[in-house]
């Protein structure tokens, strides 16, 4: 629960917090960034688990977006490394800020993803030699070797050099959603968890989703707390203010966690319009972003945008009316129309590479114009490539028809 305020505390009007998510953000087109490292840092994370949001929300912060630049950081120089961290998220961050995330979210998720893995494996594999941890742990030894011997692999390409990875998995056995996985998708899913492998460049275009292995040097471990003060500091930094709750949520912790990492990064309170308490960081100037400088904007931003999915509470940018619309049953948000700071609409691209859009609330012909605007801007660098987002949301899968 949030505490209150204290009397002298000062109040952020969500005017305010709207042109502070312009500028921190990188949505002002007077403060785009020049590379993608530059974007993932301003945002702390991109997330990366639809493939092509990465390029999305990339592109859509870059002043000269570009697919290749993103193609550049994450397999090139290898300056982007994806982890399954924050809410059990993959997520895309710098090399610079990696081993924070790995030690203060990362690497608890994989000592879980481990004991999950192996209670199915001894539990559901269907018609072979039984599995425990010796196993598995011979078998990953196994997938290393090969793929140093290969230098880059896919799963099935891997599955030819350690038989162990063509069983398979029978999951909830006499069920309705009785399905049945790849013994070899979950184990190298496991490695790169634990920071043994990368996916390397997709076979096809950047919105493939056939990609093969690489290994990766391990991530240096560091102290759990001191990594965690250090990811709030630049959470709070991007998005703040916030309250306990959306850093609890962004990040997955516990109360206690979170609350611990906020004092060790020695945050001050503010008072939200909506009389919760919220944080920013020491010595942040509250006056920094005032909305009158700010030129109005439109931005689309693509599903599970990090801005969009920044937030735990989101009245202050998204009317709680327009969720059902944009945001699917596990609370995956869609591709999104923003203006000057609010999400009032979503967006699609149908099969002849049309983006479309529509607008849940009135926002007048100045808005208009300047989405028509950003809908051409993002159409002229997706060129040929076509994009549907993973998880489909009621508008999107209404405008995405035609």
């Amino acid at each position: 629960m949030n505490r209150r305020p204290r009397a002298a505390a000062a109040r952020i009007s969500d005017d305010q917090r709207r042109a502070r998510l312009a500028r921190r953000h990188l949505l002002d087109p007077a403060h785009r960034a020049g590379s993608t490292e530059e974007v993932a840092d301003a945002l702390v994370g991109l997330h990366a688990t639809d493939a092509a949001t990465v390029y999305l929300s990339a592109c859509a912060r870059l002043a000269e977006p570009s697919a290749g630049d993103v193609d550049r950081a994450l397999y090139e120089d290898v300056s982007l490394v994806k982890l399954l961290s924050m809410r059990r998220t993959l997520f895309a961050v710098t090399t610079d800020l990696a081993p924070y995330v790995s030690s203060s979210t990362a690497r608890a998720i994989a000592l879980r993803e481990r004991a999950t893995l192996l209670k199915h494996l001894r539990e559901n594999t269907e018609g072979h030699a039984p599995w425990d941890e010796q196993r598995l742990a011979r078998t990953e030894r196994e997938v290393l070797d090969a793929l140093a011997a290969r230098g880059e692999a896919t799963t099935a390409e891997l599955s030819k050099d350690v038989p162990a990875l063509r069983e398979t998995l029978l999951m909830s056995p006499g069920k309705p959603y009785e399905a049945r996985q790849s013994v070899g998708s979950r184990v190298l899913r496991m490695l790169a968890a634990d920071g043994h492998l990368r996916r390397a460049r997709p076979r096809g275009s950047w919105t493939s989703s056939l990609y093969p292995w690489a290994p990766v040097p391990q991530i240096p471990e560091m102290d759990v707390r001191e990594a965690k003060a250090e990811l709030a500091r630049r959470w709070l930094a991007a998005y703040g203010p916030a309250t306990e709750a959306d850093l609890k949520w962004w990040t997955g912790w516990t109360l206690g966690d979170t609350r611990r990492a906020v004092a060790d990064v020695g945050a001050g309170e503010v008072e939200l319009a909506r009389g919760e308490t919220g944080y920013v960081l020491a010595g942040d100037d509250l006056d920094d972003d005032p909305a009158s400088a700010l030129a109005p904007w439109a931005a689309l931003l693509p599903g599970l945008d990090p801005t969009a999915m920044g937030w735990r509470g989101r009245d202050w940018y998204l009317s709680p009316d327009h969720v059902p619309a944009l945001y699917d049953r596990a609370g995956n948000v869609g591709p999104t129309v923003w203006w000057n700071g609010r999400i009032i609409g979503g967006w699609a691209q149908r099969a002849n590479g049309e983006i479309v859009w529509r607008l849940l609330a009135d926002a007048g012909a100045e808005a208009g114009a300047a989405i028509a605007a950003e809908a051409e801007r993002l159409s002229a660098w997706l060129g040929p490539v076509r994009v549907t987002p993973r998880f489909r949301t009621p508008l999107e899968r209404e405008l995405g028809v035609g």
